[in-house]
């Protein structure tokens, strides 16, 4: 290993740029080219933007380093330009679909273009610890697209999708005890503590103050949602906010979405077929509004994401706070069901009992993403780390946590917040209950 910090920097960062751009390409590998063009809604974007749009951003992110940065092509801009005012106007979102140029065959020209630039960039330029931090960045910013894009693949063709990769799912400890912990409230010190990566949202750390409370050791199952389901939930607006049983009438939700009643039994249909709905999986593909409907059912509530997280990083005994509710240790197939356990879909609750933390609370992370009560605003004294890309989103959005079975593990923490509108529910989304004592 050399001895010169400059070059080590360089081989670590452009080790993980390659190992990110390989993981992205392994997610469409087996797609026909006809699928790479196909936008099937307006909240989904066709697989050849995402493969553009992840390259792009390392194009946005060279030219904040270097002003004499020039760009690929202006017409590749204007399509791969998701949100950011600052580089001119963005292409219309739900308008992705109907472009045919630039061609599949171009925005892969274009990747492969892109990463020999990135390469060349960082061996070329002496970076300060802000620039690496900007690169660092993109890497997770393509994370976060590979989730996005596994969200896509499966409402574009579910089962139809073969995965490069595709293991056994764990098997479950026997005699599950779906069941609360309680936890000690008091002053609890919220954020990002490590010396990692983090957003800048997860920063500063701050104090809050929280009361006692039980939460649930496990995910919502879909044996549970079907309790409401079948109580009438879904006809009744007394459990429901206002503009959720709005949503209810209008879009004509019976059940989470991907799920359908045939023959008087409900299925679902997603990467692993159709099929009947798995009693002890954790339900997944629900909106904030269902699971705050389902706790209001319940006569429970959403945990904000204060209490969620002193559940799930918080150890009592040594009066410190953990990365993940296993320890410092970084996620493995033992502990947990993200991207790279290639399950393709969630396991059963009572899968990962070494996910447990002191709290007792089990799949805090994978599986599916946990809605919280909390609105997704910035933390007190909250200084933002790159201009819009998460402080325009300061409203109307919900925060989540934990992660997902479509996670990639170097993106996910314990202090990681994700956010969406109330009524998406196309990502993999579920959430657990809490009681006030």
């Amino acid at each position: 290993m050399s001895s010169n910090p400059q070059l080590r920097q360089e081989r670590s960062l452009i080790e993980q740029f390659k190992e990110t751009r390989e993981r992205t390409l392994e997610l469409v590998k087996t797609l026909e080219k006809d699928d790479f063009v196909v936008q099937t809604a307006f909240f989904m974007s066709p697989p050849k933007w995402h493969i553009g749009h992840v390259s792009w951003i390392y194009e946005a992110i060279m030219g904040k380093i270097d002003k004499s940065y020039e760009f690929y092509s202006k017409e590749f801009s204007e399509y791969l330009n998701s949100y950011y005012q600052q580089f001119g106007i963005p292409h219309d979102k739900g308008l992705r679909g109907i472009i045919s140029r630039p061609t599949t065959d171009q925005i892969f020209q274009y990747f492969n273009t892109i990463n020999r630039r990135v390469e060349q960039f960082i061996e070329s330029h002496t970076l300060s610890n802000e620039q690496v931090r900007l690169i660092t960045m993109g890497f997770h910013h393509e994370c976060q697209h590979q989730e996005l894009l596994v969200y896509d693949l499966q409402h574009l063709l579910a089962e139809q999708y073969r995965p490069t990769k595709k293991n056994a799912v764990p098997t479950p400890a026997e005699n599950i005890e779906e069941k609360s912990t309680i936890i000690k409230g008091g002053i609890y010190t919220m954020g990002y503590n490590g010396n990692d990566y983090c957003y800048d949202i997860e920063l500063p750390e701050h104090k809050v103050f929280l009361n006692n409370y039980k939460i649930d050791i496990y995910p919502i199952t879909n044996e549970q949602y079907l309790k409401f389901i079948e109580d009438g939930g879904y006809q009744s607006y007394k459990y429901w906010l206002s503009d959720g049983w709005e949503k209810v009438k209008k879009n004509n939700w019976k059940a989470p979405m991907y799920w359908e009643e045939i023959d008087g039994k409900w299925n679902v249909r997603d990467f692993l077929g159709i099929r009947e709905i798995n009693p002890k999986e954790p339900v997944c593909h629900v909106s904030f509004y269902e699971a705050d409907a389902y706790c209001k059912w319940a006569g429970k509530r959403l945990p904000t994401e204060a209490e969620w997280e002193k559940a799930a990083c918080w150890n009592e005994n040594t009066q410190k706070k953990m990365a993940f509710p296993w320890g410092n240790e970084k996620p493995s197939e033992e502990k947990c069901n993200l991207l790279e356990s290639y399950h393709w879909g969630c396991t059963e609750i009572g899968s990962y009992p070494n996910s447990a933390g002191p709290s007792g609370c089990q799949q805090m992370i994978g599986d599916v993403w946990e809605w919280t009560a909390s609105e997704f605003s910035g933390y007190p004294g909250f200084k933002s780390g790159f201009d819009e890309y998460n402080d325009k989103w300061f409203t109307n959005q919900k925060v989540l946590r934990g992660g997902s079975f479509g996670t990639p593990k170097m993106s996910i923490r314990g202090s990681y917040r994700n956010f969406f509108r109330l009524d998406e529910r196309w990502l993999f989304s579920g959430f657990r209950c809490v009681e006030d004592i």
